[in-house]
């Protein structure tokens, strides 16, 4: 299950974390982000202990949001030592995030 991450958690969950980090920024009214949820999920269970996987909703967590430019959703960030070092916006086949987590472990 991917975790749910919020402003108030999102820089010890995120930035201060020792296993890199995809974020899926998202909200409940977005089409697209249904098509990636999914993924998201499937994702949070095959990188179990070498990454961390987990959503920000949008509407409810605005503050890293608006850090990270996050203009259009779905944007899936993925993170390594507190640094942006993946984005990918729009909906993606499964294989493009999982690289992006290979290319950081």
């Amino acid at each position: 299950m991917a975790l749910e991450i919020t402003d108030a958690s999102f820089e010890e969950v995120v930035l201060k974390s020792d296993k890199p980090v995809v974020v899926d920024f998202w909200a409940a009214w977005c089409g697209p982000c249904r098509m990636v949820g999914p993924i998201i999920e499937e994702l949070s269970t095959e990188y179990d202990g070498k990454a961390v996987v987990g959503k920000v909703d949008v509407d409810a967590n605005q503050q890293f949001a608006a850090k990270f430019g996050i203009r259009n959703i779905p944007t899936v960030l993925v993170f390594k030592d507190g640094e942006i070092v993946n984005r990918q916006v729009g909906v993606s086949p499964k294989k493009v995030y999982a690289d992006a987590i290979d290319a950081v472990l």
